[in-house]
């Protein structure tokens, strides 16, 4: 048995340092689940949030380092910062997975692995929302295994700026800054962020040290720009647009030699442009996206275009009731191999509060130029029994199209459905969920038959079961205890495991409060047995890393 213990120290003197849970369950509102804002409370879907307290208080490194504290929630990093990761939800690849920055869509069509979630920084995020299992019923494809919205911090009343350096192991150094004004007229904002690394090396043996072996090191570089301004038109209207640019370089290691020197780099556009009329019980949205990929490893180059267009309506036609209806336009392009396809779709979400009793139905229908058409769709209840004890359920239906990538390599392949399923139980601070997916034709590599048929439909149906427990208590006044458990079994049409996926993960963090001005956080993962392949000959799991952070309060005028 391999065991492996990492640990990192972190400490900080800040200008603010707030209660990490002191935010009521009550006020914090997702619009993931919907496509509307909802409290978190009525919301019948398996939602979490890592809030922008939780943020400034555990000093994540990244998007992806914030998301491993998440239940059913895993990500196995192929090296140092800003090496590429592998993001699962309940055992779903992160290709089956909708990433979105402030609504704009982050997977690249001539990717792979779905969204490169290791690029994203975490600077000036205002929450993360995490709607677990099959959302294509709102969300369309590439949701069916759950739905990431990673929201950005919006412009307070007045001029406001900040700034500020980081410094660690490896040379390591983060540089980020913000400036934001916004008045009765309207907003703008800009954000910065840089990020340069020594690194380390992935091609480093289990139990060594990469430095003592002379191996190389696999340097990054992360140059992240955001601007966006909005105007009040007048008490109902407003209009606004944002960009960001993602620029990185980056040095990897090949899977035959740590000695080969394998350069990358990246450029990723995100542009938007919005429009909102509201008014009284009526809101009307309507939006224009575009998201685009250039992406060079060695010599080979990617370049990918999504052009999205959007139009929803919300009605809350009676108190505690509301009728969403949508259309979506989609234009995904693979650049580099010429190939492209569209999808046209319309959907329509009620959801409904009868006192404790909340309900929520979902329907969409996406027409894409490929494929056939498809119908698929989600239904929620939840029951708030009494104040202690909360019981939901859900179910619903996707479907995941090839992607772009997938078909320059296999063109006959066609769209995997998806059904899955949660139950969910909550007691006080405890809650446990039962879970359970089924994707009929899923798409999996086929090693060592390129060109053309490096990926196939399995035949028959790959299924992912398990259960999450979670729990979070005060044990004494100043301290904290949060904990959260996943078992997944995760196995493909044959009854083999499938690879890279952790049988058990458990994640336990302490938070102490009791020194004044001061806040110590301890927090440990353990991820268990995995194995990078279906043979299961090479074993990569079974590790524990342990983290450590104090935060120390200052007044501004020290």
């Amino acid at each position: 048995m391999n065991k492996k213990i990492t640990t990192s120290f972190v400490a900080s003197f800040l200008l603010a340092t707030s209660n990490l849970y002191s935010q009521p369950l009550s006020e914090i509102t997702v619009v993931s689940a919907t496509k509307s804002e909802q409290s978190i409370k009525d919301v019948t879907s398996n939602v979490e949030v890592i809030t922008k307290e939780e943020i400034e208080e555990r000093h994540y490194v990244n998007v992806s380092d914030a998301l491993k504290t998440i239940s059913g929630l895993s990500i196995v990093s192929n090296g140092g910062v800003g090496q590429s990761d592998s993001l699962f939800i309940r055992g779903v690849s992160a290709k089956r997975v909708l990433i979105l920055i402030d609504g704009i869509r982050y997977n690249e069509p001539a990717g792979l692995s779905g969204a490169p979630l290791a690029q994203l920084n975490i600077e000036n995020v205002e929450q993360i929302e995490v709607v677990k299992g099959a959302q294509s019923g709102i969300w369309g494809a590439d949701a069916s295994g759950g739905v990431i919205n990673i929201i950005t911090s919006k412009p307070k009343s007045g001029i406001h700026g900040n700034a500020g350096v980081e410094y660690g192991s490896y040379n390591s150094k983060k540089l980020f800054g913000s400036i934001s004004n916004r008045n009765e007229k309207g907003y703008i904002k800009f954000d910065a962020n840089r990020i340069n690394s020594d690194g380390i090396s992935a091609y480093e043996p289990n139990g060594s040290n990469w430095n003592d072996l002379g191996l190389e090191s696999d340097f990054y570089t992360n140059n992240t720009y955001t601007i966006g301004t909005g105007l009040y038109l007048n008490n109902e209207d407003e209009l606004g647009i944002s960009f960001k640019k993602i620029d990185a370089r980056y040095a990897y290691d090949s899977g035959s030699s740590d000695n080969i020197t394998n350069k990358g780099k990246l450029q990723h556009y995100f542009k938007s442009v919005y429009f909102t009329h509201k008014l009284d019980s009526f809101q009307l949205k309507l939006n224009a996206q575009q998201s685009k990929f250039d992406r060079t490893q060695g010599t080979f180059n990617a370049k990918s275009l999504v052009n999205e267009f959007s139009a929803q309506a919300d009605y809350n036609y009676i108190k505690d009731a509301t009728l969403i209806f949508g259309l979506d336009k989609q234009n995904f392009e693979d650049i580099s191999n010429k190939n492209k396809y569209d999808t046209k779709a319309v959907y329509i979400s009620n959801t409904n509060k009868f006192g404790k009793f909340s309900i929520n139905e979902t329907l969409r229908y996406d027409d894409n130029s490929k494929f056939d058409e498809k119908a698929t769709g989600k239904l929620g209840i939840k029951y708030n029994i009494n104040n202690d004890i909360v019981v939901s359920s859900n179910y619903g239906t996707a479907y995941n199209a090839p992607s772009l990538s997938n078909l320059s390599y296999t063109p006959s392949l066609v769209p995997e459905t998806t059904k899955s399923f949660d139950l969910n139980f909550g007691y006080k601070d405890l809650k446990l969920t039962y879970f359970e997916s089924k994707i009929k034709n899923m798409i999996q590599y086929i090693s060592g038959s390129f060109p053309n048929s490096q990926y196939e439909n399995l035949s028959g149906e790959s299924k992912f079961k398990g259960y999450e427990l979670s729990y979070k208590k005060d044990i004494l006044e100043d301290m904290l205890l949060s904990l959260n458990y996943t078992h997944l079994n995760a196995k493909d049409n044959n009854g083999a495991y499938l690879p890279r996926r952790a049988n058990d993960e458990l994640n336990v963090s302490m938070d102490y409060y009791g020194i004044e001005k001061a806040h110590i956080n301890i927090n440990s993962s353990y991820t268990g047995t995995r194995y990078n392949d279906t043979a299961k000959t090479e074993k990569t799991g079974n590790y524990t890393i342990w983290n450590a952070v104090i935060n120390y309060k200052i007044k501004r005028n020290i």
